[in-house]
């Protein structure tokens, strides 16, 4: 799953400063019933990164029932949540 193909997907564009605020709380929803029903475990994973960089990602452990696919989503949180102040 390609990210520019995933925004042109669910909204209309790659540039997201360009969506309408309620075009993006709308493709969102639509990215959120999309991971509830997603089976393919590649997918699922792109569909929660997205999610996660959009602030709308769900809690870990009710997407991911595979360890693995849960370790490495933490491991995406890490590398693209901003470091915090010491």
């Amino acid at each position: 799953m390609n990210f520019d193909d995933q925004l042109r997907r669910y909204f209309g564009t790659v540039d997201l400063a360009a969506v309408p605020s309620s075009a993006l709380a709308a493709g969102i929803e639509r990215m959120q019933v999309d991971l509830g029903l997603e089976t393919d475990r590649g997918h699922r994973f792109a569909l929660w990164a997205l999610l996660h960089m959009l602030g709308a990602a769900p809690d870990l452990d009710a997407i991911f029932e595979d360890r693995a696919d849960r370790e490495a989503a933490r491991a995406f949180m890490e590398m693209t949540d901003p470091p915090r102040p010491a």
